[in-house]
């Protein structure tokens, strides 16, 4: 489905498709090593979903270039074993299916560099294709372009049916400054998101009333919800 022209949902990804580009967003690699240094084990299979979930994708589109918006990594500090282990191997495995691999610098990825710097790939602030500027969203970003797309949010909705009550991951469509703005989710499985809804926004961009904001919902397809303000 398309969310803007030319600009398409593939499951958790936007397909830029006159660019040939694909875009992730928020991979949060690491973090269940993080939850086990704080005694909560989890099982340590999402790594496996992720290249499932990627090969479904990757035999739908065929990039020349795949961008990764921010949040490679999830530690803050240091770099854990499963981070090390993971980012190379996700690295190898993305590079395999285009001709140049870009990671956007997130807030959780400040010691990226040493592990990135074991491959031949470009680590930088934004990437802006003709008009189009792809930035994690975590800072404000001054530029002409006239479509914005950003991660860091994690963006999904709750949805109820009596007592029952499931959270899906979706898309953000909306307008800052006069500028398109797109908000991906994330595409860890174990990060259900922020339910747009309910809890305070992260992003400095959607620091405003988001009633006029569309919600694309991601499930066994993409489902267009309709604005926000219709579902609150």
């Amino acid at each position: 489905m398309e969310i803007l022209p030319g600009i398409e949902m593939v499951d958790l990804a936007l397909w830029l498709k006159k660019d040939k580009t694909l875009i992730l967003s928020d991979f949060h690699l690491g973090y269940e090593d993080m939850l086990k240094s704080k005694g909560c084990f989890v099982p340590t299979f999402q790594f496996k979903d992720i290249l499932l979930k990627l090969n479904t994708i990757l035999n739908k589109v065929k990039p020349k270039i795949i961008v990764l918006n921010g949040d490679l990594k999830h530690e803050f500090g240091k770099i854990l074993n499963q981070e090390w282990k993971e980012v190379l191997a996700l690295i190898d495995f993305l590079s395999n299916h285009c001709s140049e691999l870009i990671i956007i610098k997130g807030n959780h990825d400040l010691f990226l560099g040493p592990i990135v710097s074991k491959r031949k790939v470009r680590i930088v602030p934004n990437y802006l294709i003709k008009d189009i500027l792809i930035s994690h969203g975590n800072q404000l970003v001054n530029t002409p372009a006239r479509t914005l797309i950003i991660g860091h949010e994690h963006p999904a909705i709750t949805l109820r049916l009596g007592a029952k009550k499931e959270k899906y991951k979706c898309f953000l469509k909306g307008f800052w400054k006069q500028k398109i703005i797109l908000v991906m989710p994330s595409f860890n499985p174990l990060f259900e998101g922020t339910d747009i809804l309910q809890r305070k926004k992260l992003s400095p961009y959607l620091a405003q009333n988001l009633s006029n904001f569309e919600v694309f919902v991601v499930g066994q397809k993409i489902y267009s919800f309709g604005k926000i303000q219709n579902l609150s």
